[in-house]
């Protein structure tokens, strides 16, 4: 059975009763960052050793580009200010597509590891090289690795006080890098000593008391596409609502060189079963309604 056999029989057992796929809009979203550039290889790749290494950013970006459009498909998509700093042709790229371009940072640094002044200019400076790359202003941001936990909740006050209004930082699970495990489930709206901001978690399910999150990376690379689907139809159907799911170009990409003198743990979450990842995004793109966060979070609105 093809992946996207098997995503299609995960959706009609979901979905008895329903003839059509659920007409729910869900939140696409990709992190523009390169292979060595995550978080998991902070212990080995230096930010000043980031021009040696070989770029594979814009062919696989490139990789996801098509496959939305293929599914005519429009998302957001959260660059790094450091790259769109080098290869702005892209940023203006995802644009022309019809994507929203969202902040993912500038120098990929997690946020609890920031003072607050060290983040304000980090987030502003992510802003201007973007709004000069595309004209318009960013007003959607995604933390490094979902950095934003109870140590730096302080971030969401400066996000509202710079102009953001969508966030997607916080993750309600158990994580040794990040998360808040009791933090609210689904898309909500935030208020701050700043004002009110719309925070957009990525989905997780339920399981023997535990949050286990299902929205995206190196989850969904990991577990099986049949229950991925099974448990984001669930969302969607039992609980009306959106999701959020999360991608980065280079876990299409299988190929890409290997980065020594990482952990054991953070070569299996970087390199699991990258070989599978595009197979199993076209079977998703196919299976579920996607858009843009922007026009999510209008959707949502205009249905209350």
């Amino acid at each position: 059975m093809t992946a996207a056999q098997t995503v299609s029989h995960c959706a009609g057992e979901a979905k008895t009763g329903n003839a059509q796929r659920a007409n729910v809009l869900n939140a696409f979203t990709v992190d523009v960052e390169d292979y060595y550039q995550v978080s998991g290889f902070d212990e080995c790749v230096r930010r000043c050793q980031w021009g040696r290494f070989e770029s594979r950013v814009v062919r696989n970006t490139h990789r996801i580009l098509e496959l939305l459009d293929r599914h005519r498909v429009r998302g957001t998509f959260f660059v790094l200010g450091w790259q769109a700093r080098r290869v702005p042709e892209l940023v203006r790229e995802i644009r022309a597509c019809g994507h929203e371009i969202g902040s993912h940072g500038y120098w990929h640094r997690l946020i609890y590891t920031q003072s607050p002044d060290e983040f304000r200019r980090d987030l502003r400076l992510s802003r201007t090289v973007l709004q000069d790359i595309v004209g318009e202003a960013v007003r959607a941001y995604r933390a490094p690795s979902f950095s934003i936990t109870a140590q730096s909740l302080w971030a969401l006050d400066i996000l509202v006080e710079e102009g953001f209004r969508v966030d997607s930082s916080i993750v309600p699970v158990h994580h040794d890098r990040y998360g808040i495990p009791g933090a609210q489930l689904g898309m909500h709206r935030l208020s701050t000593a700043a004002g009110s901001l719309v925070e957009f978690p990525p989905p997780v399910v339920r399981l023997a008391g535990i949050n286990v999150p299902v929205g995206g990376g190196g989850y969904f690379r990991l577990c099986p596409l049949k229950w991925t689907a099974r448990c984001l139809r669930r969302i969607n159907l039992h609980d009306r609502q959106a999701f959020l799911f999360y991608i980065h170009p280079w876990e299409l990409d299988p190929e890409q060189p290997r980065i020594a003198g990482s952990s054991r743990l953070s070569r299996f979450r970087h390199y699991v079963h990258l070989a599978t990842t595009e197979r199993k995004l076209d079977a998703l793109l196919d299976a579920f309604r996607f858009g843009r966060l922007h026009d999510v979070v209008e959707e949502a609105d205009g249905s209350r």
